[in-house]
């Protein structure tokens, strides 16, 4: 046997509001209660990172090759849920399946006799490309040593255990390496949370 208290205000003993229903299933709560909520941490979009590659990547990475961004820099990691030491990847932790929102962003940059004629960032789940955006031309699109950057942005449904990364693949006419930069803030980094509600 089942019991229902139905109600379409919850108010305090001083006959203030505190929740109030529409009669279809969605409620308001009130300003008071929303601040509380929010004073003792709130709702929160987490697990939730920030990190970013600090540095320039001189080792050279080979013409045409899909290489994995090796991020070593975290501005913030709610859940110590990303490995900034070897496998630059985030692990969805223990209890925290969902939907996630990624945006990165990866600048790379040629040698100066480079004809680089594309420019591609991947986002992976599981060591499987999921995502892709870049720059393509058929003719000379970069000039050799300029730095190219593109980003990319993607909502995935996680599993606990399940891990997610960026890559880079650069296309050089002239087979050249090339460098990721990260020698300011802005060039290299990935972001990503746990959407609520979704």
């Amino acid at each position: 046997m089942t019991s229902k208290i139905k109600v379409n205000i919850l108010a305090d003993g001083g006959d203030n509001s505190i929740i109030t229903s529409d009669g279809a299933g969605s409620f308001t709560a009130s300003s008071g209660l929303a601040s509380s909520v929010q004073s003792v941490g709130g709702i929160q979009n987490t697990p939730a990172f920030s990190v970013r590659f600090n540095g320039t990547n001189s080792t050279g990475h080979s013409h045409n090759s899909i290489t994995k961004v090796p991020f070593n820099t975290e501005d913030f990691d709610t859940d110590n849920a990303f490995d900034i030491s070897s496998n630059y990847r985030f692990t969805v932790p223990s209890g925290k399946a969902g939907k996630y929102f990624f945006y990165g962003q990866v600048s790379t940059k040629g040698a100066s006799n480079a004809e680089r004629r594309s420019h591609y960032t991947w986002l992976y789940k599981n060591d499987s490309a999921v995502a892709k955006r870049g720059l393509f031309g058929t003719t000379q699109i970069f000039e050799g040593g300029q730095e190219t950057i593109t980003d990319i942005s993607r909502t995935l449904d996680l599993s606990v255990g399940d891990y997610v990364d960026l890559r880079v693949q650069v296309y050089d006419n002239l087979s050249g390496d090339y460098t990721i930069v990260g020698d300011t803030p802005n060039c290299t980094y990935f972001t990503g949370y746990r959407l609520i509600g979704a």
